[in-house]
């Protein structure tokens, strides 16, 4: 069945308002939303922000099997198998909806794919682990019955809503509500010490087997990363509210799942599709920022001089490179090894570009370059399977890619790395470190510990804040 809408816009002036404000004021009205942010407003293309809400249909993949609902109610379910694919089930759902009207290219899916979809790509075995109350699927994108469009670059707001034939729209009730002048915020307070699945010595022991596995030539990098947890009560989207403070960056994001919720503020885009054109950004290189200008620029010539490092980095720009050539020709590098500075970390960025062939699916193209490199290893599948086995529990989210999938093909997906997954008032954050044959056992601890030092501070800050 072809679902055929249509929207309905409204535009406003922008200067009194923030997406985090206005986040505020309408959750309670609209369960479920999701809220996604930039703080790069220095190009055109990362001036917008969107909060989302009304979810209206969606596409999830969970235990071997797709579930497709629908805007009219209906329910699809089928297995995967080997002539139907996440892939499938992804593009065939986007393929069920025809938008036409004004802003048709804001309108697509939101949503995330976890790390363990890899068990869909490939021949890998993942841990099997299930939550007693509210389990989250492997892969999950919604369409959303209202945007509303933040265009940092002229101020602007725009309201879109989604319309079935003869539908009526109700779209001033989202602009009365965009309006109003106050809003609930409410406090987060930590329960306990944080902690973390293994100690500190499990995960140099980690080190030691990736490292063992680079030396028999296995693989050449494996990343290989530890989990923490922080119990909580309260309300987690102050931590988020923290996080974008302590830890801007490229990609910021809230969704609000209805049993969980995943947020974060991820530096690395994991592809990027617009029309024909398509990017991966690898991250590698990374080392702890400490503020001072001197101490930072000879952290940043130790990286761009170290033999480790640049090995690194060169493994996985050609990974990108491979990659996106499956489906894309005239691949270059558009900068490599640019030094970019975060709150906590300095990292090593390229950008690896390229022209979609004719005919290509960009789903396809997308899944082709999951997961990232910068996230598993090279060889990617032996890394992956490695990974599988060395690590103690399955990844969920982190690893995977959250963000958006237009209707068009054109998509925006973020790596979910400085994530946070909270569900039954607990916060779950993790972060790798790349094992190579030179790696350092105490080395790799810390570069995990500088990475979740954003996330920690986050947390300090939020719970020391009192309705605010």
């Amino acid at each position: 069945m072809k679902f055929k809408l249509h929207t309905h816009t409204r535009r406003l002036l922008g200067d009194l308002h923030t997406p985090v404000s206005i986040y505020l004021k309408v959750r309670d009205a609209f369960p479920e939303s999701a809220l996604l942010e930039s703080s790069d407003f220095h190009a055109r293309d990362n001036s917008t922000s969107y909060v989302a809400l009304n979810p209206i249909a969606s596409v999830e993949v969970n235990r071997g099997a797709a579930t497709m609902r629908f805007p009219d109610g209906s329910l699809l379910h089928e297995k995967l198998r080997d002539r139907y694919s996440i892939t499938d089930a992804l593009a065939g759902f986007i393929g069920h909806f025809d938008v036409e009207g004004d802003e048709k290219e804001a309108c697509g899916l939101f949503g995330y794919t976890t790390f363990n979809c890899v068990r869909y790509t490939e021949n890998i075995a993942v841990k099997e682990s299930r939550n007693d109350r509210n389990d989250a699927p492997d892969m999950l994108y919604i369409l959303y019955k209202y945007l509303i469009v933040f265009d940092h670059f002229t101020d602007r707001i725009t309201l879109i809503e989604l319309l079935r034939e003869g539908e009526e729209s109700r779209l001033h009730e989202v602009e009365s509500l965009v309006n109003l002048r106050n809003f609930a915020s409410f406090n987060f307070f930590t329960e306990g010490d944080e902690y973390s699945t293994i100690t500190d010595n499990q995960f140099k022991e980690y080190v030691r087997l990736g490292r063992q596995h680079c030396l028999r030539g296995d693989v050449f990098q494996i990343v290989l990363s530890r989990r923490f947890v922080q119990h909580f009560s309260g309300d987690d989207f102050k931590v988020y509210r923290a996080l974008r403070s302590v830890n801007p960056s490229p990609y910021l994001f809230y969704f609000d799942f209805g049993g969980y919720r995943i947020f974060g503020s991820s530096p690395e885009t994991h592809c990027k599709i617009k029309g024909k054109a398509i990017s991966i950004d690898p991250i590698a290189g990374t080392t702890k920022r400490t503020g001072n200008p001197v101490e930072d620029r000879k952290a940043v010539d130790f990286l761009l001089k170290d033999p480790k490092e640049n090995a690194e980095h060169v493994m996985l720009v050609d990974l990108a490179r491979n990659d996106i050539s499956r489906h894309a020709h005239g691949v270059k590098v558009e900068f490599y090894k640019e030094p970019q500075f975060y709150s906590h970390v300095i990292h090593l960025v390229s950008r690896v570009s390229g022209t979609l062939d004719e005919g290509a699916d960009p789903i396809r193209a997308f899944f082709d370059t999951f997961p990232a490199g910068t996230l598993s290893g090279a060889p990617k599948v032996r890394a992956m399977q490695l990974i599988s086995e060395i690590e103690e529990h399955n990844r969920g989210a982190y690893g995977g890619c959250i963000g958006f999938i237009g209707l068009n093909g054109d998509l925006n997906q973020a790596i979910t790395i400085r994530t946070f997954v909270s569900r039954n008032n607990e916060l779950w954050y993790q972060a790798g470190a790349g094992i190579v044959s030179k790696s350092e056992e105490e080395y790799e601890l810390q570069e995990v510990n500088s990475k979740l030092g954003a996330l920690k501070k986050a947390i300090d800050l939020a719970a020391s804040l009192y309705h605010v």
